[in-house]
């Protein structure tokens, strides 16, 4: 997880490329890609980019958000559907995020580079407390699997 309020110059964002990162950009907002992976910088009033979406899973073009719901990591939707993430789409997310704070000149810290964090994190089962049921306590809709 990035706790960056560091601001990105035009130069710094478009060294994102020589790294092997697509981007896309449409009004100031700048979509970067890799690895099934996404993040997203937004121009602000001082002209740099900051950093609006975490780099995180992307499914069919979308922003997801991780949540480890205790048992098992799933990726939510916009839609508040929940997909589990699977161990390709988390190496790749690690992957994604190291190339990428490398490339920006963002350092990384002993507790960010030990392993996933998620934007969700619900442990307890204890029948009638909250987090006893991990979907409500998200929010989240059942997807059924295609076959």
């Amino acid at each position: 997880m990035w706790y960056v309020n560091a601001a990105f110059t035009e130069e710094n964002v478009a060294k994102l490329t020589s790294a092997g990162f697509t981007l896309s950009s449409t009004r100031g907002v700048m979509r970067i890609e890799k690895y099934g992976c996404g993040a997203e910088l937004r121009r602000g009033s001082d002209n740099d980019y900051h950093m609006t979406v975490l780099p995180t899973i992307m499914l069919n073009g979308q922003f997801t958000v991780l949540w480890d719901a205790g048992y098992q990591k799933f990726l939510i939707t916009h839609e508040e559907h929940k997909f589990p993430a699977h161990r390709a789409q988390l190496v790749n997310m690690r992957k994604f995020n190291e190339e990428l704070r490398t490339a920006l000149g963002v350092p990384t810290y002993y507790n960010e580079a030990i392993g996933s964090t998620c934007q969700f994190s619900v442990y307890d089962r204890v029948k009638g407390r909250p987090g006893d049921n991990p979907d409500e306590s998200v929010g989240v809709v059942e997807v059924p699997e295609e076959d």
